[in-house]
C-alpha cells in the first residue's frame, strides 16, 4: 500500500513541526503512517491480554485521520521524550501563604514544561488590601499573582511550535472580581492566560431583579472583622464557611462591568459554575472551580483532560449528492476502540506531579468528542444554521455517547470501574440517569471504567492535520484564508488555506458555486452559534469549547443578550470574540500580522 500524501501544505507542516518524532538527529517517523503505528504500538502496549489485535485496531482507527487523540498523544506516545500525554491539567487550590502560591507555581511550571496546559482557580487568594489574620501582610490580590504566572509560561515555553495555555477563574463575588475583570485590558499584561468568570445562579437571579451584591471572602483569612458575614460554600472548603462581605456593588452594574469587557476585549469568558457542579458526574466527591485552558474539561484540583476527537468528515457517504449521508453506524463502531485507547493513555502516560497521576486514575476521565462537524453537514447538504444541522448534531453526539458509555461499561467489566464509583451515587447524577435503561443496567451490575466520556475540543491543530477541516463544533471561519502558524524555530510560517469541504466542492463540480450549506462563522448569526451549542450539550457530560464569532458592529444590546441567552439555553459556559484593538482577528482573508492571540488559536489550545 502507497504511503500517504498530505494534500494540504499546511497539513504537511503540522504533522512535520508538531507530531513527528524526530530523536536528535534521527527520523524516527518517516511518514504519517509510521506516526500512527508508533501510537497505536504504544497504548496497546499497556494490555495485559491480546496487545497485538489491539495495536491492530487502533491502528485502523487512525488511519485516514478518522481518529484524532490529542496532540499531547500523538506527539508523545511511543516516545522517549519526559511529556506528560494529557493535554491539560487543571491545578491543586492556591494555598492564601506566600509559600503556598509558590508551590502552586513550581507545580504548574514543572506541568507546562512537560506540555501540558494548566488552569487555576483564584479565587482561594485574598484580596488586595486585605490584611492577613496570622501575619498582619497586607495581600497584593490574586491579578497580581497572575502576573507572576505569566511571566513563568512565558519562560518556560518561550521557544518551539507552541505557547503555553493557562486559565485563570474567579468567583463573581470575589472582593477583587473588577480588577480581574480588566485584568487583560492592557494589551502587555497576561497574555498567556485565558481569563473566565465563575458565575453563580445567585448571581444570576440578582442581576435579574437588579439587587446589590456582597463582595466576600472567608473570614477565617481576614484580620478585619468588621463587616457582616454570609454561610457560603467557599473552593477549598468541605462545606458552608462564614464569608466576611467585603463591601457591596450592584449586582447588574457589575454584570454589565463584565459584559463591556467582553465586547470590547473578548475577555474574560463566562462560566456557569453552579451548573457545571450540578451536572457533574461526581458532584458526589468533588467540587470543580476551574476547567483547562479552552473550558472544555471542567476539572477538580489536579484533574487532567485525555482528549480525542472523532472526524465526522471521514463518514460522510456520497458528498455533496443527493444521496449523502452521515454514516453514525460507522461512527458508533468506532467510538469503542476509542474509549479504549483514551482510556490506555491513563496507564501510558507520565504525569509532571504525582498528585496528577492520582486524579487521573482515581476518576480515568476522558473527553470523547468530534471534530468536521460544520464541513460534514455542508457535504451532506445541511446548512449550520438549520433546524436539520442541528438535529443531526445531536444525533451524532447522542450516538456517540451512547456507544462510549456502552463501552465504558463493558470496560469496567472486564477491567474494573474507576477507583471513586460508587453505584447509587453516581447513577443519581443527572447525566446517567439520562442514559438509555440498558447502559444504566449495565453500569449497576459492572461499574464504568470512566467517570466521564465526552467533550468537545477546539481541536484546531488535529483538524489541519485531517487536511483542513472544520475544527470542532464551529463552522468553518472562511473558506479560504490566510494565516501564520508559529514554527519550531518561533517563527512564524504563512500558509494559504482552504476549508476542506470546499476543496472536496471543487474536486467534485469544479468551479461551479458553492452550495449555500457551506456557511462560515462570519455569515452566522450569534444565535446560530447558541442554538448548536444548546442542541449538542445534553449529551456531552464534560462542556463545549465553542467561541461565538460577532461582527464588531453588534450593538452592545445584542451582545450582551448572547450571555442572557447562553445561561437561559442551559448552557455550562459562553465565551465570544469580537475583533478589537488588543487581539485583533482571529484568522483573516489577508496577510496576518501577529497579533495578540486569542485563546483557541492552534498555539495556545494545547493540542
Amino acid at each position: 500500500m502507497s504511503a500517504y500524501r498530505f494534500d494540504t501544505d499546511i497539513a504537511r507542516h503540522i504533522w512535520q513541526t508538531k507530531y513527528r518524532y524526530v530523536d536528535g538527529d534521527r527520523v524516527v517517523d518517516d511518514t504519517i503512517e509510521a506516526t500512527w503505528d508508533r501510537v497505536a504500538a504504544a497504548l496497546a502496549a499497556v494490555e495485559q491480554h491480546r496487545a497485538d489485535t489491539w495495536r491492530r485496531r487502533f491502528r485502523a482507527a487512525l488511519d485516514g485521520f478518522a481518529f484524532l487523540p490529542g496532540g499531547r498523544i500523538l506527539c508523545g506516545a511511543g516516545t522517549h521524550r519526559q511529556v506528560t500525554l494529557f493535554n491539560c491539567f487543571v491545578m491543586g487550590r492556591i494555598g492564601d501563604s506566600m509559600e503556598a502560591i509558590f508551590e502552586a507555581l513550581k507545580e504548574g511550571a514543572l506541568t507546562m514544561q512537560a506540555g501540558g496546559g494548566v488552569g487555576y482557580d483564584f479565587s482561594t487568594v485574598r484580596p488586595s488590601g486585605s490584611r492577613a489574620r496570622d501575619t498582619g501582610n497586607i495581600a497584593s490580590g490574586p491579578v497580581s499573582f497572575m502576573a507572576i504566572w505569566d511571566a513563568t509560561c512565558a519562560t518556560v515555553l518561550s521557544t518551539g511550535a507552541r505557547r503555553g495555555a493557562m486559565m485563570a477563574t474567579l468567583r463573581c463575588d470575589h472582593p477583587d472580581i473588577e480588577a480581574f475583570i480588566t485584568a487583560k485590558q492592557d494589551p502587555h499584561q497576561l497574555r498567556h492566560f485565558n481569563c473566565s468568570v465563575l458565575v453563580t445562579d445567585a448571581f444570576m437571579a440578582a442581576v435579574e431583579r437588579d439587587q446589590s451584591w456582597p463582595l466576600v471572602f472567608p473570614a477565617a483569612q481576614l484580620a478585619d472583622d468588621s463587616g457582616g458575614t454570609l454561610l457560603l460554600r467557599w473552593p477549598g472548603s468541605d462545606g458552608p464557611v462564614p464569608c466576611q462581605v467585603v463591601r457591596t456593588v450592584s449586582a447588574r452594574a457589575l454584570w454589565r462591568r463584565l459584559m463591556r469587557a467582553t465586547y470590547d476585549y473578548a475577555e474574560p469568558g463566562v462560566l456557569f459554575i453552579d451548573r457545571i457542579n450540578q451536572l457533574n458526574n461526581l458532584s458526589y466527591c468533588e467540587d470543580i472551580s476551574a476547567t483547562n485552558p479552552c473550558g472544555e474539561i471542567p476539572l477538580p484540583p489536579y484533574g487532567a483532560c485525555d482528549l480525542g476527537s472523532i472526524n465526522l468528515t471521514h463518514f460522510v457517504r456520497r458528498p455533496f449528492q443527493s444521496t449523502a449521508m452521515l454514516d453514525l453506524a460507522a461512527i458508533a463502531e468506532l467510538i469503542p476502540i476509542a474509549v479504549r485507547m483514551l482510556d490506555n493513555v491513563v496507564d501510558a502516560s507520565r504525569f509532571p506531579i504525582a498528585a496528577q497521576a492520582e486524579g487521573a486514575h482515581q476518576t480515568r476521565r476522558i473527553g470523547l468528542g468530534f471534530t468536521g462537524l460544520a464541513d460534514a453537514l455542508a457535504m451532506v447538504g445541511l446548512h449550520y444554521a438549520a433546524d436539520a444541522g442541528r438535529a443531526l448534531a445531536a444525533e451524532v453526539m447522542r450516538t456517540m455517547r451512547d456507544a462510549a458509555y456502552r463501552a465504558s461499561a463493558a470496560l469496567a467489566q472486564e477491567k474494573a470501574p474507576f477507583p471513586l464509583f460508587e453505584r447509587d451515587a453516581y447513577l443519581s447524577a443527572p447525566g446517567p440517569q439520562a442514559l438509555p435503561a440498558d447502559i444504566r443496567d449495565a453500569i449497576a451490575r459492572h461499574g464504568i471504567r470512566n467517570s466521564h466520556l465526552t467533550a468537545i475540543a477546539p481541536a484546531g491543530t488535529i483538524s489541519l492535520l485531517a487536511e483542513n477541516v472544520s475544527s470542532g463544533i464551529e463552522p468553518a471561519y472562511q473558506l479560504r484564508y490566510r494565516r501564520r502558524v508559529l514554527s519550531a524555530d518561533g517563527s512564524w510560517t504563512q500558509f494559504d488555506l482552504e476549508n476542506y469541504a470546499h476543496r472536496r466542492w471543487r474536486q467534485l463540480h469544479g468551479d461551479l458555486p458553492p452550495p449555500a450549506a457551506l456557511a462560515t462563522a462570519t455569515e452566522l448569526e450569534p444565535a446560530a452559534h447558541l442554538l448548536m451549542q444548546a442542541a449538542v450539550q445534553p449529551y456531552v457530560d464534560s462542556a463545549i469549547s465553542k467561541t461565538i464569532n460577532v461582527p464588531d458592529a453588534l450593538s452592545f444590546a445584542q451582545f450582551e443578550s448572547i450571555y442572557a441567552q447562553a445561561y437561559q439555553l442551559g448552557l455550562k459556559g459562553c465565551t465570544t470574540f469580537r475583533p478589537n484593538a488588543v487581539t485583533g482577528s482571529i484568522l483573516s482573508a489577508d496577510e496576518l500580522p501577529e497579533p495578540q492571540r486569542h485563546c483557541c488559536t492552534i498555539e495556545r489550545e494545547c493540542d
